[in-house]
């Protein structure tokens, strides 16, 4: 069960005055399996009514919590528990079905390896696409592009169409795309594992960076080592329940406990 009351911010080495950056009340979302969410359109906007079936299940249900404008945050939890869930309905790229999530602020997402990215497009195409979509003029993307390149290490394939690179160039491009927007809000998926270890650590020096400049993280891993290095607070998802909001060492522990003993 998670606890009544989001613990005060101050416990995570956050000021109590710090604005409220995301606000999550009683949030569920319902799926099909094998068919993704079973909320189309004519249900949506008719507000229609589901009816429970064998092979329908919720992903997540009952979650609450609140944070704070430069916390860092750890989702903790097995596969299949809504820690990716969580993350998209933050981003906005999941409607909830019961509950609301409220960003006070942009998302800049790191979730899928192709997510806001265009497969037939090229690199640099798609460099230009995905930061305009977050608010970036083009004098602003003319002003950070060749860091974007320099930092994925992407010169030799700006040309090249998105889906004809490797998975770990994608992350590169991806994370190299959404470090330099100005959003407030970073959401980073287990997409970064996919990368090698220099690249990684480089990411990890950039994550180190934003933290610093006051930037809210969202970090989804199952690198207790990442998990304990860059965040303060952790949330345990366990069957699609909030099962611990708490300081990142306690919600690992009863990770640990629930599932090693």
């Amino acid at each position: 069960m998670p606890d009544e009351k989001t613990p005060d911010a101050s416990a995570f080495g956050v000021a109590a005055s710090t604005a409220t950056m995301i606000d999550v009340a009683g949030l569920g979302v319902h799926f099909r399996r094998n068919r993704g969410s079973h909320r189309n359109f004519t249900e949506l906007f008719a507000g229609k009514k589901r009816r429970a079936k064998s092979n329908e299940f919720w992903a997540l249900r009952g979650v609450s919590f609140t944070v704070r404008s430069g916390e860092a945050i750890g989702v903790v939890g097995r596969n299949g528990q809504g820690k990716s869930t969580l993350l998209k309905l933050v981003a906005g790229v999941l409607l909830p079905d019961e509950g609301s999530v409220r960003v006070h602020g942009g998302v800049a997402p790191l979730i899928e390896l192709t997510g806001g990215f265009s497969g037939d497009l090229t690199v640099r195409d798609n460099i230009h696409l995905a930061a305009g979509l977050h608010g970036l003029s083009r004098s602003e993307i003319a002003d950070r592009f060749d860091s974007i390149v320099g930092f994925a290490e992407a010169a030799d394939v700006l040309d090249t169409p998105f889906k004809h690179l490797s998975s770990g160039m994608k992350v590169r491009v991806a994370f190299a795309v959404v470090s330099q927007l100005d959003e407030p809000v970073l959401l980073v998926d287990e997409v970064l594992a996919v990368g090698d270890k220099a690249f990684r650590d480089k990411c990890y020096r950039r994550i180190d960076e934003l933290l610093a400049a006051g930037k809210t993280l969202f970090l989804v891993s199952h690198s207790e080592r990442d998990l304990r290095r860059f965040c303060t607070r952790g949330l345990y998802l366990d069957g699609g329940r909030l099962k611990l909001d708490g300081p990142i060492d306690e919600a690992l522990d009863l990770y640990n406990a629930d599932h090693n003993s």
